[in-house]
C-alpha cells in the first residue's frame, strides 16, 4: 500500500437502496475518492470497527426480528468473508468497538440499553457475549429518554475501564473489566436532557470530549485514569449563536496530531471545529462548515491527517474536505461520490 493510498469500509442503513457493507479507495495526494462498491451483503451493518492488523472487521448486523454483531475476513483484494455472526431476539446495537488486543469486541445498544463483551477466537470468529450490563432510569426529554438509550461502548486510552456513554439517562458509565465480565467503577452525570452520545480522548489521554445530542454542546472532562473518575470541565455549544431550529449531534472526533475537536451536527448539517488548550483541555470554537449533504451522522479524518470524509445519510453523498493544519479548519474539496445511506466510514489502519 502507497502511503498516499488509503482504503475505507463504510457501514450503512439498509431500509433504502444500500445492501450492506461498501468500500472505497482514497488517495490523499490527489485527493480523489475511487472504486466505490459493495463489500458484503448484509443487513443493517450501521456502525464497523477494524482490527489492528487489518484482519477482520466488526459490524452491526441485524437478521429479521434478530439483532447482534457480525465477524467478517478481510481478504487480500479487499472483498469481505463473513465468518460468523451472534444475535439476539431484539434491536441490534449501534455502535462496536475493539480492546487493543483485537480478542474482545465491545458493543452499545441503544434501543435495549446494554452493552456487550463478546470474545473473540484465534480465527477472528465472535463467541457469543460474555457479559452483559443493562442501564436504567431516564431523562427529561419525553420523546428521547424514555429509557436508557447506550450509544458507545469502548475502552478508555489506558485500557483501565470500559466507557458506555448512554442518550437516555445523560450518564457516562465506567466499567472494569475482569475475565471477560464487566463489573461497575464509576458513573458520571450530565447535565439533564443533554443526552451524551460518543466520546474521544486526548491524544496524551488526560481528557475526554463528548458530544451531546439532545443538547448539541460539546462536554470536555478531565480523565483519572488512577481513580477512574472524568470531572466536567466546560460544555460548548456546536451550533451558530443564531440557530434556533432543530438539531441533533452526530460524531465526533479529534485530529490526528490531537490539537483540534470536530463534531457534526444533523440539521444544521454542519460540522464544528475547535481548537484544544493543550495545557487544560479547554477548547475555543473556531468554526462550522456545511457538510454538503443532509444529516451528517458520521465523518472520519483520514491517515494522512489533512481530509475529513462526511458521511451524509439523507442524502446519500459521501463528501472530501481538506483540513488546515495550522487552524484544523475543514474547507469543501470539492469531491463527493454516491453511497446509499452511510453511517459510518473506517479506514484500515496504516
Amino acid at each position: 500500500m502507497k502511503m498516499d493510498s488509503f482504503n475505507a469500509y463504510i457501514g450503512t442503513y439498509t431500509n433504502g437502496e444500500s445492501k450492506g457493507i461498501y468500500r472505497l479507495d482514497f488517495n490523499s495526494t490527489q485527493a480523489k475518492i475511487t472504486d466505490v462498491q459493495i463489500a458484503a451483503e448484509i443487513e443493517g451493518p450501521t456502525y464497523l470497527t477494524i482490527s489492528g492488523a487489518n484482519s477482520h472487521l466488526y459490524a452491526v448486523a441485524k437478521q429479521g426480528d434478530q439483532g447482534g454483531v457480525a465477524a467478517f475476513k478481510i481478504n487480500d483484494d479487499l472483498t469481505l468473508t463473513e465468518l460468523n455472526r451472534q444475535l439476539t431476539a431484539g434491536s441490534s446495537p449501534c455502535h462496536v468497538q475493539l480492546n487493543e488486543k483485537n480478542d474482545l469486541l465491545f458493543s452499545a445498544n441503544y434501543h435495549k440499553g446494554q452493552a456487550d463483551v463478546y470474545p473473540i477466537d484465534r480465527d477472528g470468529a465472535l463467541q457469543a457475549s460474555s457479559s452483559t450490563v443493562t442501564h436504567e432510569g431516564k431523562g427529561p426529554n419525553k420523546d428521547r429518554q424514555d429509557k436508557a438509550h447506550a450509544h458507545f461502548a469502548g475502552l478508555t486510552p489506558d485500557g483501565k475501564y470500559v466507557v458506555v456513554v448512554d442518550l437516555g439517562t445523560d450518564t457516562i458509565a465506567l466499567y472494569t473489566l475482569k475475565d471477560q465480565s464487566l463489573t461497575l467503577h464509576n458513573e458520571v452525570k450530565v447535565k439533564p436532557g443533554s443526552g451524551p452520545r460518543h466520546i474521544s480522548f486526548s491524544n496524551n489521554g488526560q481528557y475526554a470530549y463528548v458530544n451531546a445530542e439532545l443538547s448539541s454542546e460539546l462536554i470536555v472532562f478531565a480523565y483519572n485514569g488512577e481513580a477512574g473518575t472524568l470531572t466536567e470541565i466546560q460544555t460548548v455549544s456546536t451550533l451558530p449563536n443564531d440557530f434556533h431550529e432543530e438539531n441533533t449531534g452526530g460524531a465526533i472526533c479529534l485530529s490526528n496530531d490531537g490539537r483540534f475537536v470536530y463534531a457534526s451536527n444533523r440539521g444544521h448539517d454542519s460540522i464544528a471545529y475547535f481548537s484544544i488548550n493543550e495545557e487544560d483541555g479547554q477548547v475555543t470554537r473556531q468554526g462550522i462548515i456545511s457538510t454538503g449533504g443532509k444529516h451528517p451522522r458520521d465523518f472520519t479524518i483520514d491517515p494522512s491527517g489533512n481530509f475529513i470524509l462526511a458521511a451524509n445519510r439523507d442524502t446519500s453523498n459521501i463528501v472530501l474536505f481538506t483540513i488546515d493544519k495550522k487552524t484544523g479548519a475543514p474547507s469543501p474539496a470539492n469531491v463527493e461520490v454516491t453511497v446509499p445511506n452511510p453511517v459510518c466510514i473506517k479506514f484500515l489502519q496504516v
